[in-house]
Parts: C-alpha cells; structure tokens; sequence
C-alpha cells in the first residue's frame, strides 16, 4: 500500500468533510426558521375531506392567531386561489376576498378552525394579542362538488415573534390532490400524513419523541467515557498509542492508523448495534417491553453483569478468539488497524460488555434507530482518546496513572446495574400482578444499595480486587455526599412521598402499602360521607362497581373504571364526558404525567368532578372470559386479554400505539377535542380538559336532530 498517497488522500477528505460540515452549520445557523408548518387531508367520507394545516413552534417563539388587533402583528391567514369544485361544510364560513401576492390576482381568506389561543400583553406590539406556543392545529371540513379529479391550491401566510424581536411575515404554497372516486385523496405537504397533537408528532400512527434519539445518544457517549476509566481499557491507552508511534515508518503513517484504529472502533460497534436492531425488529417491541420472559432475563442479564463489577468473576471471551486477531494486527496498514480494534474490544469485552448490554437493553425494545445511535455514541466516546493520545503523544505525560482507582469505577458501575436491573423485575411484576416488588420493596432496595455504594465510596466497605484506602480523596467524600443526599431523598418515599423525581421509574404510587396520604384521603372521605351537606357525589356512587378493580388503581385516590364499555355506559347514565387514559404497566412517561401533571390540584379537581375516567391498560396480561374476545378489525386477531383488547381498541381507532395517550369522548364515544399525548405541562393539560367540557356542554345544549321518520 502507498501510505504517502493514500494519507494525503485520506487528509484531504476529512479536510473537505469538515470544511463542508462547518459551512453547512454557520449556514444553518444563519437561518432561523422558529414555525415548520405541515397540511394534510383527511377523508371523512360522502366526498367530505378536513383540510388539517399543523405548526411546530419552537420553544419561547410565538404564532399568532387568525384574529389579531388593528396594529397588531400579521395575523395568520389561510389563502385559496380560487374555491371552485368544493364548497365549506361550515355554512357560516368567514371568507374573504383579498389581493393575491401577484400583482393583479385576487385569493380568498378562509377562516379555518383553530384551538383556544393564549391572549395575553406583547411587549413587542404594545398591546393585548392573541398567540399560540408550541403548536396549533388548524382545520377546515370541505365538500367536493363531484367525483371528478380536484387539485386545490394556495398559501398560508403567518409571522413569527419571541420576547425581544419579530420574524417578517412569511408566506408558502400549499396543494391538495383529490383523484375522485378511484382513488384516495393523497395527503400532501411539507410533512406528509403528520398530525400534531399539542406537543406530540405523530407520524404513521407513532408518536415520535424528537428529543429521545438525542437523549439516548447522549447518554451513550457518557457510557462510552466512563468505560474508559474501567481497568480492562484505561491501561491501553498509553500502550496503543505507543505502538501506533513506535512501529511505523514516520508520524504521517502512524496518525493514518490511528485514524483508522479509531474508526473502525466506531464501526465495530456500530455494525453490532445494526445487528441488534436487524434481529430485534420493531415488531417485536410489545413484547419485549412488557413480557415476563425478556424482562427478568434482561433483569437476570443486569444482575449478572453487577457481579462481575463487583468482583465476583470476569466475563472473558474465548482465548483463540482473541489471538486470532491479535495475529492478524500485525499485518500493519488498514487491516492491521481494524484486526487491533477487533483485538481491543475483544479483550476489553469483560468491562465493556456490561456497558454496551446495559445499553443495547435499554434501546433495543423493539426499535431499529435505537440501538445503532447508541452503539455509535459509545463507540464515538469510547474511540476518542485513543485518536487523541496518538495525534498528540506528549499528553501520555498528563494521564493519570493506572491504579485502585480504576476497579472502584468498576464497582460503582456494578452498584448502579443492580439497582437499574430492577426496574426490568418490576415491570414484569406489575403486568403480571405477582406482587413481588411493590413500591415500598422496591424503594428498600434501592435504599439499601446505594447506601452500600455511599459507604463503598468512603471506604468502609472492600471487595476482592480493591486496594487499601488509606485516606478519602476529595472526588470520593463529593461523590459520597451526592449518594447519601439521594439516599435521604428516597427515605420518605416508604412512607408514601410521592418522589416526583423517580416517579417514572418507581412502582405505581397505588402498590405501595402503608401510604400516609391515602390513609388521610381514606378518613377524609368517611368524614365527608359522614356530613351531609358536604357529601361528595363519584361515578362510584351512581354506576356498578368496576371490571379488574380488584388489581388495578388510578393514582391519586381517583374512582374511575378500567374498561371502555363499561366506562362508556357509566358517562351516559350521569351526563358527563369520559376521559379515557390509554397506560400501560411499563410506561415510564405514563407514571411521570401522573406523579407531575395528574398530581396538581387543579387537574384532580376536574378529573374528579367533570369526568368518567377510563384507565385502559394496553400490556396487562389478565385473561378476559371468552364472550368478551374481541377480533381486531386490524390484523384480524382474536384478542384475549385486557391490553390485547384495549391496544387494539387504540390502534383501530386512532391508528397510535404508543401511551399515555388522552382522549375525552362524549356520552356517544365521539371525540370532543383533539387527543393529547405526553407532556408535563399542567396549564396545557388544563387547557385541554376545559375544552373538553366546553366543547361537551356545547354538544349537550344542541336541540335533538329531527326526525321525520319518526313522526
């Protein structure tokens, strides 16, 4: 191989590549772009189509309303070129004739539907306007005038403002094709079939987390570093690099290896986490997530892999596997290179292995992003130094010596899987209703190991491979600190704290057994029971007692129900809308929105009081008897159990599978308002119950429909 050429070359496109990535950013930069807008069609059927137009708003930015003051900002408008072939469902529509953004064209101004906007001073304006944050959704119903193929065009035009400038307004086109009779409409714009639900996207019947991709990456490159200071890789630092430096024929080559040593580290990794989404597949998530088989294995794997942290045993591959491509290294160029990476993560294996399985479990519940974004970000961290030290030799001077120091790493890590491997034993149990690790038995656990790993930190507590602690050093007494303190934070929990915290990783608030505040809300009741005129009145006085109540519980004291029809029957019999919650046993978004949302006075107040409530579990594995099975109308499966039956009910009937997921029904099972999905904002979760009762006392003061027939 001509190492001089293939260097040169080599410099040149990370050269270029960089150079590129830069100009990209600065002019990425340069734009701002605060409001992305998406539209789409849905038919409704009898030629009747919802023009639905969907904005994401980023954080602190403002949209304004369709209805802004004189003076004001530019409001929001919705433009038409021309309404021929179609008419506006609504037959009081607000249209208006305007001058095109062409010079002697004329457009129609359609006030479309929009949600409750936030109407408050705007220092940019001087006066009182009306905006939305985050999101808006706005809508239009339309009947097509035939089945004759329809195209409909025309541009949105909006302007954007945060607290300290404004954006000039914008304007975009827009176009809806409608194929008749033959033909489905086809769903078009900037982000095709895409729905936003007040601070979820929704996107082929998933709700896409944005941010999670981004948090698993990040978290991966902090495993990446911390599995550098573990004693099987720190010591090959200074003695890879060495050999990079010392075994080649001149600087250029040896950076050229490293270049390449550190690139196939990525790639090793990287191909091993395609693998596990490859084999894993998306089809099998549910399963993963919440069958007792996967889960105590990877709760069994998490345990395992403690005891080898802590000291019990080594986790090593087979010898002939490692001095295989050891031999191999020494062939020199990029192969060489590659087969010494091959050898590093082979021999590394025993304090890497744990990392990249406590990762690999953590993305790979049935997801095909997940696990490759998390092997490259561990890779990417993990490869780095490496690279580094190799490009500038004389930092080998500045590295900590190897020592002790590194197998308390290892032990602190084998201290915190066991107590994360715990969380894959609890949601086994709690779908499966074994009873085993309860709130308070859970908590006890966690309590009791990282008050281990607090006096492990101070040196009162050794293990097999730890040397003398002769005195604390200052990292060890501030790491001690933070681990007690934590340990102080979770104590009041056992005694029913409700920990917001930790609240999507704890047992539901409802198996815990001695919960100070239930027993105050308990006496509470009997007391108001007992007063007449302060007597409460629940769905529980007024329908039958509900299906699975015997294991299932809503948070907070709430009385509700745990399946839809009966739900559903109850709303009708006491005039009030249904709040249906799709959760799930092993949702840890689901337990966040009801130990930080559902908790504020102001929501327990009107879930209590304004709604039925439905808690409709989409994992729990109780059989339901044989007249209850349902056939999915979506894969065409006969469901037997209580999450089969309700998850099903939530794909066919808003085509979305992911939890927690809000809907408010009327008395009929219609919808009131659009669903809502994770977000710990209370005013907006607020906002969007009132609506719902808005929205059903609206439905329930319109006049019967008449019926002629009936006459």
């Amino acid at each position: 191989m001509n190492y001089s050429r293939t260097h040169k070359s080599f410099f040149k496109f990370t050269l270029f590549l960089f150079l590129a990535l830069g100009f990209s950013t600065l002019a990425s930069a340069q734009v701002l772009e605060p409001v992305k807008w998406s539209y789409r069609s849905v038919d409704l059927g009898s030629n009747q189509h919802e023009l639905v137009f969907t904005t994401t708003i980023d954080s602190s930015w403002h949209l304004y309303s369709q209805h802004v003051p004189d003076g004001g900002p530019v409001p929001t408008s919705i433009f038409f070129d021309n309404l021929n072939g179609f008419s506006f469902v609504d037959p009081n529509v607000s249209i208006e004739e305007v001058e095109g953004f062409e010079p002697g064209t004329t457009m129609h101004r359609v006030i479309f539907e929009e949600p409750e906007p936030i109407e408050e001073y705007d220092a940019n304006f001087d006066m009182v306007v009306k905006y939305f944050g985050n999101q808006a959704v706005f809508s239009k119903k339309i009947q097509l005038d035939s089945d004759a193929p329809l195209t409909i065009t025309g541009s949105y035009e909006f302007m954007c403002c945060d607290d300290s400038k404004c954006l000039p307004p914008n304007d975009s086109p827009f176009s809806f094709d409608f194929y008749g009779s033959a033909a489905a409409p086809v769903q078009t714009g900037d982000v095709p079939a895409a729905q936003l639900e007040e601070g979820n996207m929704i996107v082929d019947g998933q709700i896409k987390e944005n941010s999670s991709l981004w948090i698993l990456f990040i978290f991966s490159i902090l495993a990446g570093f911390i599995a550098i200071l573990t004693p099987c890789v720190f010591p090959m630092i200074p003695m890879t690099v060495t050999f990079f430096m010392h075994n080649s024929d001149n600087k250029a080559k040896a950076r050229f290896q490293a270049l390449a040593y550190g690139f196939s580290i990525i790639f090793i990794y990287t191909v091993l986490g395609t693998l596990v989404a490859v084999t894993l597949g998306a089809n099998f998530a549910n399963w993963l997530s919440t069958h007792w088989i996967p889960n105590v294995l990877f709760f069994l794997i998490f345990v395992f892999f403690a005891a080898s942290f802590l000291g019990m045993f080594e986790i090593t591959l087979p010898s002939w596997m490692i001095n295989k491509t050891d031999s191999k290294a020494d062939r020199g160029g990029f192969s060489g290179a590659f087969f010494m990476a091959f050898t590093l993560v082979l021999v590394s294996f025993s304090c890497t292995g744990p990392i990249v399985g406590a990762i690999l479990v953590k993305s790979a519940g049935g997801a095909v992003l997940e696990p490759i974004v998390g092997m490259f970000g561990f890779s990417l961290a993990f490869a780095l130094p490496f690279t580094l030290f190799a490009f500038f030799p004389s930092w080998l001077a500045n590295l900590p010596k190897s020592g002790g120091w590194l197998n308390s790493v290892k032990v602190v890590l084998g201290f915190l899987e066991l107590a994360l491997g715990l969380k894959f034993l609890s949601i086994a149990d709690q779908t499966y209703h074994w009873g085993i690790l309860d709130r308070e038995v859970y908590l006890a656990f966690w309590i009791v190991i990282f008050a281990m790993m607090g006096f492990y930190l101070l040196g009162k507590l050794k293990f097999a491979h730890d040397s003398d602690v002769h005195y604390i050093s200052v990292p060890r007494v501030i790491l001690s600190i933070i681990v007690f303190t934590f340990v102080l934070y979770m104590v009041p929990g056992m005694f029913g704290a409700p920990l917001k915290a930790l609240s999507g990783y704890m047992p539901p608030q409802q198996t815990h057994d001695f919960d100070i505040n239930s027993i105050v809300r308990d006496n509470l009741k009997i007391a108001n029971f007992n007063s007449s005129s302060n007597k409460a009145t629940s769905a529980a006085d007024l329908c039958e007692t509900p299906k699975y109540s015997e294991f299932l519980h809503l948070p907070h004291g709430l009385e509700g129900y745990f399946d839809y029809d009966q739900a559903l029957a109850c709303a009708k019999a006491i005039n009030k809308p249904l709040f249906i919650d799709f959760t799930g046993h092993g949702c840890v978004n689901c337990r966040e929105m009801e130990a930080n949302v559902w908790s504020d006075p102001r929501v327990l107040q009107l879930l209590r009081d304004e709604f039925v409530i439905a808690a409709l579990y989409v994992d729990d594995k109780t059989r339901i008897p044989e007249q209850e099975w349902v056939t999915s109308t979506h894969d065409g499966k006969v469901k037997k159990t209580v999450g089969k039956k309700f998850a099903d009910f939530q794909i066919s009937r808003f085509n979305v599978n992911a939890q927690p997921y809000y809907v408010l029904f009327d008395t009929e099972g219609e919808m009131l308002v659009n669903p809502r999905a994770y977000d710990l904002d209370v005013d907006k979760f607020i906002a969007f119950l009132k609506r719902g009762i808005a929205e059903f006392k609206a439905r329930s003061a319109k006049p019967p429909a008449f019926d002629a027939a009936a006459l």
